[in-house]
């Protein structure tokens, strides 16, 4: 049995655009593929987390982001917010997502050191 790989997927864009939903799809296909993914969310990317800012994006036919950041959580997909993405918005852990870090990108350059992959959206 081979051994499980990292895969960061780091979303900048939020609830304005599609690329979000796209994202999330990816990251989902890759814990499908048995991959370990985290999500590291920068600049309106946090949007993506805010407590109902996550039900305004649905790009049929795509799942909706709700829906799809759901399933990476509970199937144990970890999910990072950037700090000062976080705090420029406003926003407090309170005003996040269940399970969702404020963290910066420590975490995620780690993964990297370690031979984990990214991918940019």
């Amino acid at each position: 049995m081979t051994e499980s790989r990292d895969l960061t997927v780091v979303i900048t864009h939020g609830i304005e655009h599609e690329m979000s939903s796209v994202a999330l799809t990816i990251a989902r296909g890759g814990i499908n593929a048995g991959l370990r993914v985290s999500l590291f969310l920068t600049s309106s990317g946090v949007d993506l987390v805010r407590k109902r800012g996550v039900e305004l994006t649905h790009v049929p036919p795509l799942d909706s982001v709700k829906d799809l950041l759901a399933e990476i959580m509970t199937r144990g997909g970890t999910v990072w917010a950037c700090p000062p993405c976080v705090k420029t918005r406003g926003y407090e852990q309170a005003d996040l997502l269940e399970g969702v870090v404020i963290a910066g990108a420590a975490g995620m350059h780690k993964l990297i050191a370690a031979g984990g992959a990214t991918l940019s959206f």
